[in-house]
């Protein structure tokens, strides 16, 4: 049987929705599932099914309406600071053990070798928890920075490294490093404005 291109454009825009379906971040759920009902509703018109084109048109309208909020909120961030041995810390690193392992294979918490301790905090729900340590006395090593799934959105790192970055600064350090631990973190990292070296680690000068 041949299969006409409007009937790719179906089958895309069909695989695209059930895509956005998979993503954890509310924000690329949002992006995938509106390319895939403007090309549905692009297909319905073309072949002359309203009912899809006019159903697909309303989820189009409804992912523009959520993006333009969730870009346009004004979200306030902070930190928490960790102090001493942290019961809710151990719970957060305990219950996103699976995820923390796939981003930072083989990453183990020693209070001692993590000298700055903090949650990120969204409109005061924890978005993330960031852990590091003293390299030597020009260098921060970040050992953690891990981001629950509904805040992927790079929002954090930025506020992280343009927080702490006045703070370093200040303690006398001029950069942070990073030995990076997965593609998706090492893609984060250069995202963040992080650098390889010749040496294999990620660096940023503060």
């Amino acid at each position: 049987m041949e299969v006409n291109l409007l009937q790719w454009i179906g089958y895309f825009a069909s695989s695209l929705i059930a895509l956005s379906m998979t993503m954890n971040s509310i924000v690329k759920f949002r992006w995938i599932n509106l390319t895939g009902a403007g090309l549905f509703a692009t297909y319905g018109l073309l072949i002359g099914a309203y009912p899809v084109f006019l159903l697909n048109s309303f989820i189009f309208m409804v992912d523009i309406y959520y993006l333009r909020r969730i870009y346009g909120k004004k979200q306030l961030f902070d930190i928490l600071e960790i102090t001493g041995e942290s019961v809710y810390m151990q719970k957060f690193l305990d219950f996103h053990q699976h995820e923390i392992e796939r981003f930072f294979p083989g990453f183990h918490y020693e209070a001692e070798n993590h000298t700055m301790k903090f949650f990120v905090l969204r409109n005061l729900a924890v978005a993330g928890v960031f852990l590091a340590g003293k390299e030597n006395e020009q260098s921060l090593r970040v050992d953690l920075d891990y981001v629950i799934p509904e805040y992927r959105d790079y929002k954090n790192g930025k506020y992280v490294y343009h927080r702490i970055g006045k703070f370093l600064s200040k303690a006398g350090f001029s950069k942070v490093v990073s030995s990076g631990s997965s593609k998706a973190y090492n893609e984060y990292l250069l995202k963040m404005g992080f650098e390889l070296d010749s040496n294999g680690l990620f660096v940023k000068q503060i």
